[in-house]
């Protein structure tokens, strides 16, 4: 199975139990955490991601970390599944697509807007309510800016990709007059 695919089917699964308890808020930061933590120590990531490791010196691990983080019950369930499970190492994406599984849920659409430079807020506004129409839901955009990109924008909602780029329409054009000989 793909990363995709099994951050999509926990995300859900664990977005299922706590929208029921009504612990959303407080799982999603503390995986968010986990994530960061997990991300930002590769000692951690090669004790818990080495097949050569047996379960329970990672399950000692993952114990002696619990306690001293002391995070809700739910997401030291959560953590544990993972860990039996030998999916401990997709936890950043797992959380990602958590948070984007509650935002879906509650009907706010996760995009990316990356420009070629730093887009001013009545440009800001106008592409929020561009993708709203196109949509037909509220959306929650994380503009970003990347000056390789020469003019232009990429736009991505969820694994869609709009690129409006000038660098990509130059490649497309390279491409075109590679291939006429």
């Amino acid at each position: 199975m793909a990363n995709e695919t099994i951050a999509r089917r926990y995300a859900s699964a664990l977005a299922d139990v706590v929208l029921k308890s009504g612990e959303a808020d407080v799982v999603k930061t503390e995986l968010a955490v986990w994530a960061q933590l997990f991300l930002g120590n590769q000692d951690l990531q090669n004790v818990l991601g080495n097949p050569s490791i047996q379960h329970q010196g990672k399950e000692r691990v993952l114990m002696q970390l619990l306690d001293k983080t002391k995070p809700s019950r739910t997401t030291s369930n959560f953590l544990r599944v993972l860990l039996q499970n030998n999916r401990l190492t997709d936890l950043p994406e797992i959380s990602d697509r958590f948070a984007a599984v509650l935002a879906e849920r509650s009907g706010i659409v996760n995009a990316e807007v990356i420009s070629a430079r730093d887009l001013p807020q009545d440009e800001r506004t106008a592409f929020e309510k561009t993708l709203e129409r196109l949509t037909g839901k509220d959306m929650q955009i994380t503009f970003t800016v990347d000056p390789t990109l020469i003019g232009g924008a990429v736009t991505r909602i969820g694994s869609t990709v709009y690129d409006g780029s000038v660098r990509t329409k130059l490649d497309n054009l390279r491409s075109q007059l590679a291939g006429v000989n």
